[in-house]
């Protein structure tokens, strides 16, 4: 068993060395029968009215899965509250469809004539939807989607309240006011609806959901927000418990931060671990990036792939939709974090992330596993999902360097 190529042709003696001097680590082990969750995709935010349009070309990068694209296959767009916005994100999400994504959309706020203020707490001017208007809120909701499908965008779904529980600048829910909503109304939305979208993934606000059964039944994807969410708070044991036949998605984030640029190294590698975590430890289905352009986002204003936009690639290129998260050994190293994924075609994706200062040698073993060899690509402080050649694969098992402060993505052949 040879080890993947990791240096380029014109490497120095001294990183070869550093290379072959790699710490070992445990084995990962890969059940490809141990399945976990189906994805849905990985994607990002596009909104016309406060940033601008992706450009033709950008659309084309941020979709595309070849060479030098993110591969994204989840788009995001807003619900206008005025109908004759209706139009501005539709050029953007048809043309994401035909490169194979899917496309949901979540509103900031109601019509105005369905909304009243109140005191809430300090604020005096707090916004909520009117009770007596639920039902032409629905109506509202249904009519956006079939204005898209009429004009070539069939939505997967649609959201009732962007982050109801952060909503200072939009519209605010109660727990109680998203269930009573979804009771009565949401089952004539004519697509998938998703709640509660919480900005930090507080369970307070998807508990009564999921424990109330009619809410439940009309209710599709179990949406949340991970600002500032721990990795201790990503699992949800109930969703475990009661979500069977429900998707669990994450709709929305920016991480670290949105002041640094997104091209910092080795900061970057945070985004490549909060996905693996968000897979991992929350089994999310889809992980949904804000901006897909902006100075902190996974494509820089020029329309360049980011650095973190490379971490996303890592996911979002070769982790397609239908794939199947399947058991691997997440943690075989300090600072190493490894998920896999398994395709129709019984390709297995493997993710490997090293945060670590030093090189890692590595050895993967699929059980079962009837592949001959492995394709890769690395991104690293020099090199963005640059392809690395294959290697073989000898008895289920296949040993690689990963090199220091990295990511590689694995594809069986």
């Amino acid at each position: 068993m040879g080890a993947l190529p990791v240096l380029t042709a014109g490497a120095s003696a001294a990183s070869a060395s550093s290379a072959a001097a790699a710490t070992a680590a445990a084995a990962v082990i890969i059940d490809p029968s141990a399945q976990r969750q189906t994805i849905r995709g990985f994607g990002g935010m596009t909104h016309t009215a406060w940033i601008g349009d992706l450009t033709a070309a950008q659309r084309d990068t941020a979709f595309g899965t070849g060479e030098g694209r993110l591969g994204f296959s989840v788009l995001r767009i807003p619900v206008p509250e005025n109908q004759a916005d209706w139009s501005r994100d539709v050029a953007t999400a048809r043309r994401a469809i035909e490169l194979g994504a899917t496309v949901i959309a979540s509103p900031w706020n109601p019509p105005a004539r369905m909304v009243e203020t109140f005191v809430r707490g300090s604020q005096t001017n707090a916004r909520r939807l009117r009770y007596d208007m639920y039902g032409a809120y629905a109506q509202h909701l249904n009519d956006f989607n079939g204005y898209l499908r009429n004009n070539g965008v069939n939505l997967y779904g649609i959201s009732m309240q962007n982050e109801p529980d952060y909503a200072h600048d939009w519209t605010w829910w109660t727990p109680t006011e998203m269930v009573r909503f979804l009771r009565e109304n949401a089952a004539s939305i004519g697509t998938r609806v998703i709640a509660p979208e919480s900005f930090q993934y507080l369970k307070n606000m998807s508990d009564p959901i999921l424990n109330d059964p009619t809410a439940l039944a009309n209710v599709d994807i179990i949406g949340a927000h991970l600002y500032g969410t721990s990795f201790a708070n990503f699992p949800y044991p109930l969703f475990k418990q009661k979500g069977a036949g429900k998707e669990l998605w994450m709709t929305e984030v920016y991480h670290p931060n949105s002041t640094d640029s997104a091209d910092l190294w080795p900061q970057a590698l945070d985004v490549g671990e909060h996905i693996h975590r968000a897979m991992v430890d929350a089994e999310f289905q889809a992980y949904i990036w804000w901006y897909i352009r902006r100075s902190y986002g996974p494509m820089r204003e020029d329309g360049r792939i980011s650095k973190r936009g490379a971490n996303m690639a890592h996911f979002a290129r070769f982790v397609r939709p239908g794939y199947v998260r399947i058991e691997a050994t997440a943690n075989p190293a300090s600072s190493v974090y490894v998920s896999a994924y398994r395709g129709g075609n019984s390709t297995v994706v493997i993710v490997a992330i090293n945060k670590g200062t030093a090189a890692v040698s590595q050895q993967f073993t699929l059980r079962n596993g009837t592949a001959s060899s492995v394709s890769s690509w690395l991104t690293d402080a020099s090199r963005n999902v640059a392809p690395q050649g294959s290697t073989g694969v000898s008895n289920g098992s296949f040993t690689v360097t990963l090199p220091a402060r990295s990511v590689t993505t694995f594809v069986t052949g």
